[in-house]
C-alpha cells in the first residue's frame, strides 16, 4: 500500500519506526519499507525502473484470520438484478456468483489498487483461476437479467479486453498462445468441449471466465456502478472471493461499506442471494480466553478488548461473552507487549528428527572423504528423470505438477542424480576430477499414503573424470555402509554388491547394492547415452542409496 494514500486514510502521519509498532500493536507487521523503483530495480534490473514511481510503499503482512473492521450491509432493492445459471455451465465451471457496487468513485490509485487486488486473489485462493475467477464489469453499458451459460467456442464471438475488433473463442485462444499474461490459464478451459460465457439481456457478451473480459464493459475511472461475477468449480472459495472485493472494494462507494444484492436462479430454479456477507457468532468463556491469552481478564474486559478491535460484542453474563471473531483478537487488543512474561509450567527438550540427524552426520563424513555438498532443485522436468536417464516415465512414480509454469519444473524429483548431472554440466570450467554428493528427499507416488506419495531421504554421489573412477565410487559405499555399522556379508544383517541390468548404467558397469536383504540402492558407470543428454562429455560414475531404513 502506498504510504501517503493509507496516512491520508488515517488522516495522520507516523515515523516508519513508529508504525512498525503499532503494527505489531495489531496483531500484523510492516515486512518492508520500498517503492516501485527499488521493486523493479531488484526484479528486472535498473534500465527497467527509470521511469518508475519513487512513491513509499508498506509491505504490510496481515494474516488470514483477519475480520474486516467496517459493518458491511447489503442493500436489497424492490427488484433486484438476476444472474441465471444455465445447465450446460456443469460441464466446465458449475458455480456463479455476483453482486453490485452503486455510486462509486474511482482515481487512478484506487483503480490500480482495485485491479492489483483481482490479480492477487487470482493468484492465490483462486489458485491461478483455476478454482475461481473474478470479473469487474461497468454496470452502466449492460442491461440484465444476466446469464452465465457454456456455448461451443466455435459459437462465441466477442470483442475481448484492450482489442479493437471481435474474435471467436478458437481465434482468442490462438490469439492468446503467445500472450505472457494471459497464456498460463488457456489451459483450464482449453479441452472442454464448451466454454463459460456472461451475457447480458442483449446478449452483449460481459466476459470468457476464466480467460478474458470483453471490451464493452471496461471498467475506467468515470465508472459509477460495477458488477461483480465470479464463477468458480468450488462454491466456497467463490464467496469467499465475492466477499473479500465488496468489502475492499465498497469503501469507494458513496455509501461505504454496502453492497447491492443480486439474485442467482440455478438450473433448478432455486434462488440465492449474493453476496452474503456472513458473520459467525461465538459464544467464549472468560475462562478459556484469559487461559489462551496469558493474562486474567473479567466478562467486561474482554468485551471492551474486543470492541477496540472493531468487532461486536456481548456480555451474557460474568463468565461468558458473544462475539464475532476467533478468541485470539483478544490478546492483539490487550496488546503482545503488555501480556506479562512467565515460565511454561512444563518443560521439554528439543532435538532432531532421527532422519535430519543421520543425514547431518553422513554429510560431515562423505565431505571429509573430498566430496563436495550440492543442494539442487526439487522440481525438476519429465525428460530429467526418465529420457535423460533412460527410463520410461510410466514407471518413475514420479507426481507431476498439474501446471508447471515452466518446462524446468514439471514432476518432483523422484532421484537427485539429474540434479548432481546439472550441476557438472554448469561447472565444467572447474578443475577435474569433481566430486559432488547430496542427501536429500525424493518423492515417489504411493497409494498407500493418505497424501498418495512418500518422501524418501536419498544420499547420491558422483565422480566426474577422464577416467570412469568406478572403484572411488565403489570405495565411498563402502566407506558409507561402514559409517552406518552395516559388514560386508550376503546374510540379513550386511549389506553386498551383485550386478545388475540398468539402463541407466553402462552395459556390465552397472550394480545393485543389497542392504539387510532388500535392494536399497545402485552404483555405476552412467551409459555414454546418459551423460551425453546431459551436455557432458566425459566418463561419470555414481551410487544413490536410500537411507531411511537405516534409522
Amino acid at each position: 500500500v502506498k504510504r501517503d494514500l493509507l496516512f491520508e486514510a488515517l488522516q495522520k502521519e507516523y515515523t516508519d519506526d513508529k508504525f512498525a509498532e503499532i503494527c505489531f500493536e495489531y496483531g500484523i507487521e510492516l515486512d518492508e519499507v520500498t517503492c516501485e523503483k527499488d521493486i523493479i530495480a531488484r526484479e528486472q534490473g535498473e534500465e527497467k525502473a527509470a521511469n518508475a514511481s519513487d512513491d513509499v510503499i508498506y509491505k504490510i503482512e496481515i494474516p488470514a484470520n483477519r475480520i474486516p473492521s467496517p459493518k458491511y450491509t447489503k442493500i436489497i432493492p424492490e427488484k433486484p438484478e438476476k444472474l441465471y445459471i444455465k445447465p450446460s455451465t456443469a460441464q466446465v465451471r458449475p458455480h456463479c456468483v455476483a453482486a453490485i457496487l452503486r455510486n462509486v468513485t474511482l482515481t487512478k490509485d484506487t483503480y490500480n489498487s482495485m485491479i492489483e487486488l483481482q490479480e492477487k486473489l487470482h493468484q492465490n485462493i483462486c489458485r491461478r483461476r483455476a478454482l475461481v475467477a473474478i470479473g469487474l464489469h461497468n454496470l452502466d453499458c449492460v442491461k440484465g437479467p444476466f446469464y452465465y451459460d457454456a456455448k461451443p467456442p466455435e459459437e462465441i464471438k466477442f470483442k475481448p479486453l484492450n482489442k479493437d475488433k471481435e474474435y471467436t473463442a478458437v481465434e482468442l485462444m490462438e490469439l492468446y498462445k503467445t500472450d505472457g499474461h494471459l497464456k498460463p490459464y488457456l489451459h483450464i478451459i482449453k479441452d472442454k468441449p464448451v466454454y463459460p460465457i456472461i451475457y447480458d439481456s442483449n446478449e452483449i457478451i460481459l466476459s470468457m471466465p476464466p480467460i478474458i473480459n470483453g471490451e464493452h464493459t471496461k471498467i475506467g475511472l468515470d465508472t459509477k456502478n460495477i458488477f461483480i461475477d465470479v464463477t468458480a468449480t468450488d462454491l466456497t472459495k467463490a464467496k469467499i472471493v465475492l466477499d473479500t472485493l465488496v468489502t475492499m472494494l465498497s469503501e469507494h462507494c458513496d455509501h461505504k461499506y454496502s453492497a447491492e444484492v443480486v439474485d442467482v436462479i440455478h438450473p433448478d430454479e432455486k434462488i440465492v442471494t449474493y453476496p452474503e456477507l456472513a458473520t459467525r457468532h461465538e459464544t467464549l468463556t472468560v475462562h478459556d480466553v484469559s487461559a489462551l491469552a496469558g493474562v486474567s481478564l473479567d466478562a467486561e474486559k474482554v468485551a471492551k478488548l474486543l470492541t477496540k478491535m472493531s468487532l461486536s460484542t456481548e456480555v451474557i453474563n460474568k463468565e461468558e461473552v458473544k462475539v464475532a471473531v476467533p478468541p485470539t483478537h483478544i490478546a492483539i487488543a490487550y496488546g503482545y507487549n503488555n501480556i506479562p512474561h512467565t515460565m511454561p509450567k512444563s518443560s521439554t527438550i528439543a532435538q532432531e528428527f532421527p532422519i535430519n540427524k543421520l543425514s547431518n552426520l553422513l554429510r560431515q563424513e562423505i565431505a571429509q572423504a573430498g566430496f563436495t555438498e550440492a543442494l539442487t532443485f526439487t522440481l525438476c522436468s519429465r525428460d530429467d528423470v526418465s529420457v535423460k536417464l533412460n527410463k520410461d516415465l510410466a514407471t518413475t512414480n514420479a507426481a507431476h505438477i498439474s501446471n508447471p509454469k515452466t518446462q524446468e519444473f514439471q514432476v518432483v524429483r523422484t532421484t537427485l542424480l539429474p540434479g548432481l548431472l546439472k550441476t557438472v554440466a554448469n561447472n565444467r570450467n572447474m578443475p577435474l576430477p569433481l566430486r559432488l554428493f547430496e542427501i536429500a528427499d525424493v518423492v515417489l507416488k504411493d497409494n498407500a499414503k493418505d497424501t498418495g506419495a512418500k518422501n524418501e531421504r536419498r544420499f547420491c554421489a558422483l565422480y566426474y573424470n577422464k577416467s570412469p573412477g568406478f572403484e572411488i565410487i565403489h570405495g565411498l559405499v563402502d566407506r558409507t555402509m561402514q559409517l552406518l555399522g552395516v559388514p560386508y556379508s550376503k546374510s540379513d544383517d550386511g549389506y553386498y554388491i551383485k550386478g545388475a541390468d540398468d539402463s541407466l548404467y553402462f552395459p556390465g558397469r552397472g550394480a545393485a547394492i543389497i542392504a539387510q536383504g532388500k535392494q536399497i540402492g545402485s552404483l555405476g558407470v552412467l551409459h555414454p547415452d546418459v551423460i551425453t543428454k546431459f551436455d557432458l562429455n566425459m566418463p561419470c560414475s555414481a551410487l544413490e542409496v536410500n537411507i531411511t531404513d537405516f534409522l
